[in-house]
């Protein structure tokens, strides 16, 4: 299915969203941010999808915000603006299912910041990233001034808002931001080969790690180990828990339905 700003395709078990403004370099337009909200509602119900993979059609991932617009809108405007996609992040982080980033070329401002939203990121060798706010007078919006720091440390975080500079994708794979780096034309067939081992494990028990994880940079420890408590009495209910201990003892390979 195509939906002007954003091209919504369903592969089995994996949900593909491709970003689709090549000609603003994927830059964010309400219908983009509209469509990813809609489509990730009905992925959180679709017992068939497992995994979604966020990317970029044409050269880039995202530019994030449209420079060519800027200045346009009013303070009211833009408040509403940043709301809808505020919404956005916090629906990704909702959804108990695993979302990849897959990035090429440039992510760039929110662009970035959605990448970061995602549970995991792979990107080619040769993509950029960079936090370009301070280069227009402003702030991070997309939640980047949450994750980076949790990701790398303040200090470092700080640099590279405030200096806006490109960042190589090799450095933040080495600093942990980035789970896989490939080769530009081999990064479709190994993003979509981690979305399908990933769509093959139990889906149910890694809908709830995502959140325990997430819950985690603002949780005691207390507070996480009663929920994981909770969690565990909620999956050894589950069609994926029974399907493991089954293989397990006939020694075969489980065959979980995320269930």
């Amino acid at each position: 299915m195509k939906s002007n700003d954003l091209i919504v395709e369903k592969l089995g078990p994996i949900l593909s969203l491709t970003l689709n403004r090549p000609e603003t370099l994927n830059a964010f337009s309400p219908d983009m941010i509209l469509g990813l909200k809609a489509a990730l509602h009905e992925a959180k119900n679709d017992l068939d999808v497992q995994v979604i993979v966020l990317s970029g059609a044409g050269r880039a991932f995202s530019a994030g915000g449209d420079v060519k617009t800027m200045g346009q809108a009013d303070g009211n405007q833009i408040y509403e603006h940043i709301g809808k996609l505020n919404e956005l992040i916090l629906l990704m982080k909702d959804i108990e299912k695993p979302i990849i980033a897959s990035v090429h070329g440039f992510a760039a401002g929110a662009g970035f910041n959605l990448a970061l939203a995602c549970d995991m990121i792979v990107a080619a060798e040769d993509s950029k990233f960079a936090l370009s706010f301070s280069k227009v007078g402003l702030v991070s919006d997309g939640g980047g001034s949450y994750f980076l720091p949790k990701l790398i440390g303040p200090h470092l975080a700080k640099q590279f808002f405030f200096s806006a500079e490109p960042i190589p994708a090799k450095r933040l794979y080495q600093l942990g931001v980035i789970n896989g780096l490939f080769s530009v034309d081999r990064l479709q067939e190994e993003t979509t080969k981690i979305a399908l081992n990933l769509a093959q494990g139990p889906g149910k028990a890694f809908g709830k790690q995502k959140k325990l994880i997430d819950h985690s940079f603002n949780s005691t420890l207390e507070e996480i180990l009663e929920e994981e408590r909770l969690t565990q009495v909620l999956m050894v209910q589950t069609e994926d828990h029974k399907e493991g201990v089954a293989a397990f003892k006939e020694k075969r390979n489980p065959v979980y339905k995320g269930r």
